[in-house]
């Protein structure tokens, strides 16, 4: 699996690459163009999810003990799983589905359709797992049917909020200006001011000087995180791409890469500071860092239940707001228990997405002529 994994990694960057450099001003328009922020908003709150909130206090500490990521601090380790270089495939993937898709329709081709869906289903119920299995790091002494059911009731609220899009954009701007408020008041309690922020920054820089080390697996916890990525990307990119309003590829792909990573890169600075100090996150930011993590998850999984529902035909209109709601939350629901009780994993996912994009490399080139014929792809 790595050995695939370093190749993938490989082709998609040479491939986002060389879009830059033929196509860079291309304009990239979606079906529900929205203004930069919003878009921006129901980007970072669509592709990242619970992990963002509550990884980093427990991924510093594997990264300050192990030898393997000795070569930089932990702070840089974590930006580096989740910041810059990896928004890549967000690139590739929306540029795709707002420029090619439209002509191609590779992903109508059934087999494609519905592997695609499988794959969206099943990355919508790890994010869910992943809340269920740390949540209690973050609220100390949670009794299983308590966390179970408050992962049930996310579920519920996230298929009810994926009824009409307006809620999905209302909730990722939403999200956005509370993870915002979360990371200010963290910030504000922790005494650190800004020079300890700008100190506690500093690290990130050790994460560039090695960006080359992210490019395959350091690990096997980074390969893991880069098959999630590869999870999701495809998915992310069918969705966001109907909100693009008209960036050129070589802004869209600057975009991607620098806006979502400064909240991350503040927050895990942050968060870092408490690491690095021994100071403790007070049980009220606990509480607020889960509170934040449920409206993640909620936009994560009410983003996605729209795409694979409107792919497979199974919306609203057709079921009724009570099969739509019941049957989402069912199918779920299922899946978070096979993903906790059976050797189920999200690298499994990954590897069938690696699979995804080789079908359709091979589909471009044998349709070539007509994916770059004529306007704006290209001569």
């Amino acid at each position: 699996m790595t050995q695939i994994l370093v190749v993938a990694m490989a082709v998609t960057m040479l491939t986002a690459l060389l879009i830059v450099i033929r196509w860079g001003n291309t304009r990239c328009t979606g079906t529900i163009p929205v203004s930069f922020f919003t878009f921006i908003a129901i980007l970072f709150t669509s592709g990242l999810d619970v992990g963002l909130i509550m990884f980093p206090l427990v991924d510093f500490e594997l990264y300050a003990s192990e030898e393997t990521y000795a070569f930089a601090n932990p702070l840089a380790i974590e930006f580096g799983f989740w910041g810059f270089l990896v928004w890549g495939f967000y690139f590739l993937t929306t540029f795709y589905f707002c420029i090619l898709e439209p002509r191609l329709k590779l992903f109508e081709i059934p087999i494609i359709k519905m592997t695609n869906n499988i794959v969206i289903i099943g990355t919508c119920a790890f994010t869910a797992l992943l809340f269920l299995v740390y949540l209690p790091d973050y609220i100390q002494g949670i009794s299983d049917p308590a966390r179970y059911g408050l992962v049930g009731l996310v579920i519920l609220l996230a298929a009810l909020s994926s009824t009409h899009i307006r809620y999905v954009k209302i909730l990722s701007v939403s999200s956005t200006w509370m993870f915002f408020a979360l990371i200010a008041g963290v910030w504000a309690v922790s005494g650190m001011g800004a020079p300890g922020l700008a100190d506690s920054m500093q690290g990130i820089g050790a994460y560039f000087a090695n960006i080359h080390r992210f490019v395959s697996p350091i690990s096997e916890y980074h390969q893991f995180y880069l098959y999630w990525w590869f999870a999701w990307s495809i998915m992310i990119g069918q969705f966001v791409s109907r909100f693009v309003g008209g960036l050129p590829a070589w802004k869209l792909l600057l975009a991607l890469l620098i806006v979502p990573s400064i909240p991350i890169a503040i927050w895990f600075s942050v968060l870092y500071h408490y690491f690095s100090t021994g100071l403790e996150v007070g049980a009220a930011w606990r509480l607020a860092m889960v509170i934040v993590g449920v409206i993640f998850v909620i936009n994560s999984l009410d983003s996605l239940i729209r795409l694979y529902t409107v792919n497979l035909g199974v919306t609203l209109d057709k079921l009724g707001m009570r099969y739509y709601v019941i049957g989402n939350w069912a199918v779920l629901s299922t899946l978070v228990m096979l993903y906790r009780f059976t050797p189920l994993k999200i690298e499994w996912i990954g590897l069938v997405v690696v699979g995804i994009y080789a079908a359709v490399y091979v589909l471009v080139f044998q349709r070539r002529r007509l994916a770059f014929r004529d306007g704006g792809l290209l001569h």
